[in-house]
């Protein structure tokens, strides 16, 4: 078994609520409820100071507490985390990774698990601070993603800007799963999660280096204490595995918005096993053009962040690498 923190990731409305969801109900899991301070936070780190000093240590601890990075969704005791902090090694990872850790220790869980969609952006900087991390990866049909993410309420943007999410989370993620380790990286389908769940846990606790856990398939009480009442977009989270929301999607989208879609990204819809509708039409030529310029400004803004982070990690150099303590001796990330 295996001491790893997991890190959870896809594009956004890729089903990875209802991941965490069966995830947390795993005994040796805890998976907490999204948080807003792990990038703010680093990126800046350099106001905290020398975390040999216990002063940084508590200054950064106070820093991820707070409540405006929804901290108190976790319901954790903010003193106890702030003194896990202080009580950290050293470096950045350590002592952010103090809120995971006191989420998980309240449980009685041997590990933490963090799940933000949108950490697919950032994955350099993820494995920097967590470099024994696994890395999960939840790829869902684009055609629902895109219809799920017209439907919330915190998306007001255009389909071509959510066809580009996917395309780039997809490419991103899949690029980062040809660098890693076997046993770092791992990728699932939504469907096939929905269709055969016992399977595809069983292959992802495999992967995780534990026992699968029957309770993984009774997961409505873990999704309660995932996902705050305030979140109405994830409520189906807490019903049961419904494989027939799986072409939803076909109720949504116009065959112009079907047609861009399966046009714009038909070659990795094919690498991950989804195919054509039959039912597309010819997209209008507008959606192409935004497409394409939504597409090129998603890769512009993660060569400007890999840029603006090497130039940051240049001027203000720190220990960055969390300590696990089954590889106390493993090197340390700047």
């Amino acid at each position: 078994m295996s001491g790893r923190p997991v890190l959870m990731m896809g594009c956004p409305r890729s089903g990875t609520t209802l991941l965490s969801a069966l995830l947390h109900a795993h005994p040796d899991f805890a998976v907490a409820p999204e948080t807003r301070f792990l990038l703010p936070a680093y990126r800046r780190r350099a106001e905290f100071g020398d975390l040999h000093d216990a002063a940084s240590r508590r200054r950064l601890g106070e820093f991820v507490t707070r409540p405006e990075s929804s901290f108190n969704d976790l319901k954790l005791d903010r003193d106890t985390v702030i003194a896990a902090a202080v009580a950290s090694p050293p470096s950045f990872g350590s002592v952010v990774s103090a809120v995971w850790r006191e989420f998980a220790a309240q449980r009685g869980a041997r590990r933490w698990v963090e799940k933000r969609p949108l950490y697919w952006r950032y994955t350099a900087v993820l494995l920097r601070l967590f470099p024994d991390a696994q890395i999960v990866h939840l790829v869902r049909d684009p055609r629902a993603v895109v219809a799920s993410l017209m439907r919330v309420p915190w998306y007001q943007k255009p389909v071509t800007h959510a066809l580009a999410q996917w395309a780039s989370a997809e490419r991103e993620l899949r690029a980062l799963g040809r660098r890693l380790p076997s046993d770092s990286y791992f990728c699932l389908r939504y469907e096939d999660l929905l269709d055969d769940p016992r399977t595809q846990l069983g292959a992802l606790c495999q992967f995780l280096d534990e026992p699968f856990a029957e309770q993984m398939l009774d997961f409505a009480d873990a999704a309660g204490d995932l996902v705050p009442d305030r979140k109405t977009w994830h409520s189906r989270v807490r019903g049961p595995f419904d494989p027939s929301r799986v072409n939803a999607w076909e109720r949504v989208l116009t065959p112009e918005q079907t047609g861009l879609i399966e046009w714009g990204v038909r070659r990795s819809m094919g690498r991950v096993g989804y195919s054509a509708s039959g039912k597309a039409a010819r997209p209008t030529a507008v959606d192409v053009r935004d497409y394409v310029k939504d597409l090129g400004i998603e890769r512009a803004n993660l060569v400007r962040r890999a840029t603006r982070d090497l130039r940051e990690r240049r001027r203000h150099p720190m220990d960055l690498a969390a300590t696990n303590p089954e590889r106390a001796d493993g090197p340390s990330a700047r």
